[in-house]
Formats: structure tokens, sequence, C-alpha cells
């Protein structure tokens, strides 16, 4: 090759790799062919015991999945996977992490084996334009995805992937960002957020977990989220920090909330939403649960 052609060669290569990475893109998206539009989740997950129980909020899970057309796939954004940047789960075989502790070993031997979807995992990065997502391949699958998903899909023959929440930013721009997945609901695509709406271990009657009671401020906020929710009024939820005594108690952290803004953030304006599973437990939890679509 003489100087010239190799200089000519040179100049074509970042259109050559820009068109590889278009004709990627394309495969990918072409790979999920376009469904009628799933319905959004929003399940409060609570105690990890929930896997293994027989209880009226696993009977809501089962009979919520007998309301949903078959997913493609699921994408699930738990309270238990905090990092610093965004990143999906990308692996063909994503693991059963048990990261709990105290708990018997019952809970330690339940295994979720649904395969991951990396090609979904690049979809969602490629959707993605408010941060450089990552790719991740050593996470796998929490107690916040697996314990409730088990219920909705039994057989784990549904591929699962998981999305992190960044711990750095703000609600706003965690809406915001999960606006920018909003097309794969027509792509056959359950999107999952698990978390619950009021979390506070510090003040949870531990003796009494499996009663369902809680505290005054406790329904305070969960009853004022539920309007808030049905008003579609997703600006006081996003600004949780500014509702007063009830919504600080209820949201002592918010990494058990967000995903509750991930799964609103994709509501449709006409889209009504249903409420189920309704209930406090052990004081300072609720397990309320929602359905978009």
């Amino acid at each position: 090759m003489n100087r010239k052609t190799f200089i000519k060669s040179l100049a074509i290569l970042p259109l050559t790799a820009a068109a590889m990475k278009l004709k990627e893109l394309n495969k990918i998206t072409e790979s999920m062919s376009n469904t009628a539009k799933m319905p959004v989740l929003f399940l409060g997950h609570g105690s990890p015991m929930n896997a293994i129980e027989e209880n009226e909020f696993v009977t809501g899970f089962r009979n919520i999945a007998k309301s949903i057309p078959k997913p493609n796939a699921i994408l699930c954004i738990s309270a238990h996977w905090e990092t610093k940047g965004t990143f999906v789960t990308a692996m063909q075989n994503p693991t059963t992490i048990h990261d709990f502790g105290g708990f018997p070993k019952e809970l330690f031997a339940v295994q979720y084996p649904a395969p991951g979807s990396p090609d979904l995992a690049k979809q969602t990065k490629s959707l993605i334009t408010k941060t450089e997502v990552g790719l991740d391949e050593k996470w796998g699958l929490d107690h916040g995805a697996w314990s409730v998903i088990k219920h909705l899909y039994p057989n784990a023959d549904i591929p699962v992937i998981q999305m992190s929440i960044d711990y750095s930013q703000n609600p706003q721009y965690h809406y915001e960002l999960a606006q920018q997945i909003k097309s794969l609901r027509e792509k056959g695509v359950l999107v999952i957020g698990s978390g619950n709406i009021v979390h506070n271990l510090g003040k949870v009657e531990w003796g009494r977990l499996n009663e369902t009671f809680g505290y005054d401020w406790a329904l305070e906020a969960n009853d004022k989220m539920k309007k808030f929710i049905y008003d579609g009024n997703h600006k006081e939820l996003i600004n949780f920090r500014s509702q007063g005594k009830a919504f600080d108690l209820a949201i002592p952290t918010p990494e058990h909330y967000l995903p509750l803004l991930y799964s609103l953030a994709l509501q449709d304006s006409n889209e009504e939403v249903k409420l189920f599973n309704d209930k406090a437990v052990a004081g300072a939890l609720t397990m309320t649960s929602l359905k978009i679509g």
C-alpha cells in the first residue's frame, strides 16, 4: 500500500466505525419486535422473607401477574443496587444474590435462575443519553428483584436485567433518566421498580414483621403519596424532601423510594394507576404497590 492510499484508508476509519456502531444498534433494536405497550409496575418488596412465605402480599404479586401479558423481558430497578454512575447487568446468566443476613437458611437456598439479556442491556444503554451507561458483568439479581419476580414468573423463563441507582444524583435526575427508556414498553419489556415508598428500618417493630399496622406518620405519608400518584402530581413526589416531617420519617434515605420515580416516569398522561398490596407492616414499612397501564 502506498502512502497516499494509506492516508485515505485512515480518513475513512472513523466513518466506518460509526457505521458499524449504528448497524450494531439497529440490530439490537430489530431483535426486539414492537408489541402492544406493556404495563409498568412498582412493587413494595418488604422483607426478604416474602420470597418464601405465603401471605396476602405474595398473593397480590401473583394476581397482578395474571393481568399482564407475558413479557419478552424484564428490566428491574431495585433499591438494593446503588452505584456511582448508572449500570445495567449484561451477562447471559445472572447469579442469585443473597444480599442480606440474619435470615433462615431456607431463604439463602432460594435460586432464581432466570436468564439475562445482553441485547436488552445494550439497547437500554443506547437509549440513555443523559449519562454513559456501563455494562456490568458482576452483579446479578439482588433480592429486590428475585424475591418478587419469582412470584410473578415462578418458572424463571423470562430474561431479567437490572439497572442500578446512581446514589450521587438527585430525584429529578432519576426521573428524567427513566423517561429515556419509555420506548422499551413497546418492545415487550416489563419495567419493574422494586422498593418501598415508606421504609424506615430504624423504627420497624422487628418482633411484629407479620403484623399489618402502621404508625401515624407512616400512614400519613403513604396516603399523601397515593393522592399525588392518583392526581398524576409527579412534581410533588420528586420534591419529597419538601413534604414535611411525615415524609422525612417515611424516607430517611432515598434508595427504596427512588424506584417509584422510575416507574412513574414511564406513565403516559392518559394512563390509569391501580394500587394493590396497600398495607403497612411492622409500623414503619408499607407494601403499597402499583400497576400503570
